[in-house]
């Protein structure tokens, strides 16, 4: 019976190769000073051995800048608040000269700081990835050399947001899982930031009433389809092959297809996923290699030279084309609170 993903001590990418060594210690009193409980830090530094961009590797994880989860301190550390299969954990993040520095506290601390790298893209095997292919993908490239499709691990956490961004504008999207994550989150462990949340279990996605649903913008079906998911969480954050995870979300009533490609993308790091269905994607795709609208058939033809790497193509393409795509197309109306 397949086993819920474990933590890597020294993670290897998919063709089997390891990743660069991570230093990992529990030191008998932690940098950031106590903390609460007897849960004590435990750090790494990870060094990586290519280029890595770490804000833009981590960018798809966060849901907008006001993400309760996550953070952005004064000194530019990143803090995150999250679960992990031992329990919640914090772990702030800093970049410095001779790698990557995490500090972990929590019941998931251990585990946190054993499954950086992989968030962070060390398992991300870019091999016969070609950005010749085409000028403005190659140029792309060649802006973010440290772009890395990155791991969570956690399919459930990562279902639920993209389940509240079905349909919706993405402000929207946003805003209702700020005021569920606020209100139904937990205070982290450690000495986070104020304002930091971890975001709510399965079961506390499933005690969710019907009326925070509501006041947060989110209509039944929304809702209900993460209640379905809740139910069969454990299954869904099994070890089990991509093929067989993108199978299990499809079995949930209210999943289709975009929604799986953004699940695995973030919660797998799965670089050929793509989200069809989504109007504006294929219209920035479509205008970023040949000057024109396309649909989803369009934009699955352009893509189709980087087969295995499409989601790598999409994020390049995002980052440097976004601002500079035309926009329109259908508008979503902005939503209120349903009564």
């Amino acid at each position: 019976m397949p086993t819920p993903r474990p933590a890597h001590g020294r993670p290897t990418n998919d063709a089997g190769v390891h990743a660069p060594d991570v230093h990992r210690e529990r030191p008998g009193q932690g940098a950031a000073g106590p903390v609460a409980g007897d849960h004590r830090p435990w750090e790494t530094v990870y060094r990586p051995d290519r280029p890595l961009d770490v804000r833009r590797t981590l960018a798809p994880h966060r849901r907008g800048a006001f993400d309760p989860a996550w953070c952005t301190a004064p000194d530019g550390a990143t803090w995150r608040a999250h679960r992990t299969t031992d329990g919640p954990a914090t772990t702030r993040i800093e970049v410095r000269r001779d790698g990557v520095h995490a500090t972990a506290w929590g019941p998931g601390a251990e585990r946190a700081v054993a499954e950086l790298p992989d968030l962070l893209g060390a398992r991300d095997d870019d091999t016969g990835f070609d950005p010749s292919l085409h000028p403005l993908v190659h140029d792309a490239h060649r802006r973010l050399p440290g772009l890395r499709v990155g791991r969570s691990g956690y399919v459930f956490a990562a279902l639920v947001p993209a389940v509240l961004e079905q349909r919706v504008v993405g402000l929207d999207a946003k805003a209702s899982w700020r005021r569920l994550v606020t209100q139904h989150g937990e205070r982290p462990p450690g000495p986070a930031p104020d304002g930091l949340r971890v975001p709510p279990s399965a079961t506390g996605w499933a005690a969710v009433p019907v009326w925070d649903w509501r006041r947060a913008g989110v209509e039944g079906q929304r809702a209900d389809t993460i209640g379905r998911a809740a139910a069969v969480a454990h299954r869904l954050d099994e070890d089990v092959p991509l093929a067989e995870t993108r199978r299990r979300l499809l079995t949930v009533r209210g999943i289709g297809p975009w929604t799986v490609a953004e699940t695995t993308s973030r919660a797998l790091g799965d670089a050929d996923a793509v989200s069809v269905g989504d109007f504006h994607l294929a219209h920035l795709v479509g205008w970023a290699l040949t000057g024109s609208r396309t649909d989803d058939d369009g934009m699955l033809e352009l893509l189709e030279p980087w087969r295995g790497h499409r989601q790598r193509v999409i994020r390049l393409l995002e980052i440097t084309q976004t601002t500079n795509a035309p926009r329109f197309g259908p508008r979503s109306p902005r939503a209120a609170p349903l009564r």
